[in-house]
Formats: structure tokens, C-alpha cells, sequence
């Protein structure tokens, strides 16, 4: 996804670097990475994000290569016979396809996608997926509020008709490819809501969360009034480290569907006032450290602080799968599969 690759995207513009970006528009069968997943490779070998596994992606590499020297971008379809499956990363029968293209011709709305990124707006951006030489694709970047940017070229209806399908896609959640029309073949990059981890109580197992959780694509926030635990150099990684209390904290960070909540300090000062503002929101998530004793006392607590019943029942505690782990990285590890757990079951808490 974008995201994988924009530090390294943002650190060879700053080089003068010319770079090639490889999207993967459509898959059948099974693929490893879905539609929208990217990869950057710059003239000088420097590579980023994937779009695949095994051989498709040193094809892949070697294509960004030629595109690079060419200046003209590639449509490329790969197909997986059952023998080669497994050395190419796809499973049986797979097939892929990637659109590769100059840098340049994201430049237009390179800098209001990163920023629409970094704000957690949703976003689409319509490409259209043209192979002549010398003619860059053209862009279109979407908001979820219709804000536009880049033009198509298209006439207004086809254009109108146009974005009203990436809405469409973009409120799915899912990339996918346009039908053809009288303009031709179009993919629709759909970049959803950054779904986002807020961690109260900045202690050790939240030391290892927060590089977990980045690597899955979640926005990480770490929440403590307690200054010498909440230090930048104890938590490098986190996207957001706020220094203060939950109960003034979370109100300000619009606790929705792609909100995460998991307190950890173990501290009722700390964590049930994150719970009483995280139960009551629409967060999707709300899990909280602590034995079966400990939990039966903290909802005892919260059920006088005037929380009702189904605001309890949203209560994950102890929180995470029962993967039988104890160190600190291991409990890290069982309370993020359950978050991803979550999120995959549509929002709905399983036992």
C-alpha cells in the first residue's frame, strides 16, 4: 500500500532520484497482496514496499527497470501454473496484474494524497491504465467529500459517472478495476481509513505492540500522563505519544469504527477512564490487560461509574486470544491478533 512506501518515496524525491511505481490493479485466484499494493524502485536499486512474492517480483523489478529507461508505462498480467506455484508466491491457478508507471505522473497529486494520508481522510485515486509512449497516466484523486484533484481529461458526464463508481469503492473499502468505457480501462486506488491503535498506560508490553502494530498498518497512539514513561526514546515508533490523561486524552481523538482502544497500565487511576470513554464511543475495539479477578472488580467499577450492560459487554478482558503466551512480547503478540481478529469479523466482539 501507499503507506509502505512513502518514507522511502519521500526521501528519494528529496535525492533527485528517478523512481518507478508498480500497482497491483487486479488478482484472481489467491495472491499474496491485494489490489493497490505497491512497490517503488529507483534507478540507483533502491526498492520498496511488494507486490508479490517470489520470482513475479524480481519480473516485476526487472519491468521497473525498463520503464524507468523508457519513460513509457506497462500493463503486465502473470499467470501461475500448479507447478510453479510455490516457487512464485501465488497459490494454484493465481494470476496478477500490475501497472507500472514513471513516478512522475503521481507527481500532480502526490502531495495532497500524502497529506490526506496523514489526516486519516479517505481518499481514491482514479488512474487510467494507458500504455502509449510518451502519455502518462492520468490522475484523479477523490475525497470521501467529493473534494477533487488532477483531471481525467474526460468529458464532465463520463467524468460524474466516473467518480460516482470510486465512491462507491472507496465507501466497499476495496480497490478495483472500472469497466471499460469510451475512454478506456480504469483502476480505482481505494485508500481507506488508517485504522488506528490507541494504547493507554505506556509500559513495557506496549513496547512491543507499537512495532507490531505499525507493521500491520495501524496508526499507533500511546496515551500516560506519567512523563517518565512516556519518552521518545522508550517508544521510538509510535505515531502519536500523548502525555496525559486518558479521560482528557480520548475524547479528542474521535473514538470510531477504525479506533482501537487497549489500556494496559494496570492502574485504575489510568485505565478505568479510558474504559468509561472508550465503552461508551464508537471505537471497534476496547480490550484491557488484567486477570479474570482483576476484570470481575474493574466491571463492577465502570457498572457504577454508570456504564449499562452492552457497554460492558463490548469489554475484551483479559484481553487477547488464549495463545497461552506470557513474556511481555507474547502478550503483545495474543492482544494484537485479537484486534486483527476484530477487525476482519466486521466489528463484532467473538468469545
Amino acid at each position: 500500500m501507499m503507506n509502505d512506501i512513502l518514507r522511502d518515496l519521500d526521501l528519494w524525491i528529496d535525492q533527485g532520484q528517478n523512481i518507478a511505481v508498480a500497482t497491483v490493479i487486479s488478482t484472481w485466484g489467491s495472491s499474496p497482496r491485494p489490489a493497490g499494493s505497491k512497490m517503488a524502485v529507483t534507478a540507483a536499486g533502491g526498492i520498496a514496499g511488494s507486490v508479490s512474492a517470489g520470482c513475479v517480483e524480481n519480473a516485476v523489478i526487472e519491468e521497473c527497470a525498463a520503464v524507468l529507461t523508457t519513460g513509457n508505462p506497462k500493463l503486465l498480467t502473470y499467470g501461475v501454473a500448479d507447478e510453479q506455484a510455490w516457487e512464485v508466491g501465488l497459490t494454484c491457478g493465481g494470476r496478477i496484474q500490475i501497472f507500472v508507471e514513471p513516478f512522475s505522473a503521481l507527481e500532480p497529486i502526490y502531495a495532497s494524497l500524502k497529506r490526506y494520508l496523514r489526516t486519516h481522510t479517505p481518499t481514491a485515486v482514479i488512474s487510467t491504465l494507458e500504455e502509449h509512449p510518451d502519455q502518462a497516466s492520468r490522475k484523479l484523486l477523490v475525497t470521501s467529500e467529493g473534494q477533487t484533484q488532477g483531471n481525467l481529461e474526460f468529458e464532465q458526464n463520463l467524468t460524474d459517472t466516473v467518480i460516482a463508481q470510486a465512491l462507491e469503492l472507496l465507501a466497499k473499502g476495496t480497490s478495483g478495476v472500472l469497466e471499460p468505457t469510451s475512454a478506456g480501462t480504469m483502476f480505482v486506488n481505494v485508500y481507506p481509513v488508517m485504522p488506528r491503535l490507541v494504547i493507554v498506560g505506556a509500559v513495557h508490553i506496549a513496547e512491543f505492540l507499537v512495532p507490531m502494530a505499525n507493521t500491520l498498518g495501524f496508526h499507533t497512539i500511546v496515551v500516560d500522563p506519567r512523563a517518565a514513561f512516556a519518552t521518545r526514546e522508550r517508544f521510538p515508533e509510535a505515531q502519536e505519544l500523548i502525555k496525559a490523561w486518558p479521560q482528557e486524552a480520548l475524547p479528542t481523538l474521535a473514538l470510531d469504527d477504525s479506533a482501537y482502544v487497549v489500556t494496559l497500565s494496570h492502574d485504575p487511576k489510568i485505565d478505568d477512564p479510558a474504559l468509561e470513554v472508550a465503552l461508551a464511543s464508537d471505537a471497534r475495539y476496547i480490550g484491557a490487560l488484567g486477570s479474570r479477578t482483576t476484570n470481575q472488580q474493574r466491571i463492577e467499577r465502570l457498572r457504577q461509574a454508570g456504564l449499562n450492560e452492552d457497554q460492558l459487554g463490548r469489554l475484551n478482558a483479559p484481553v487477547g486470544l488464549p495463545l497461552g503466551g506470557r513474556s511481555p512480547a507474547e502478550i503483545a503478540l495474543s492482544t494484537l491478533a485479537q484486534v486483527v481478529q476484530t477487525r476482519y469479523a466486521g466489528g463484532q466482539k467473538r468469545p
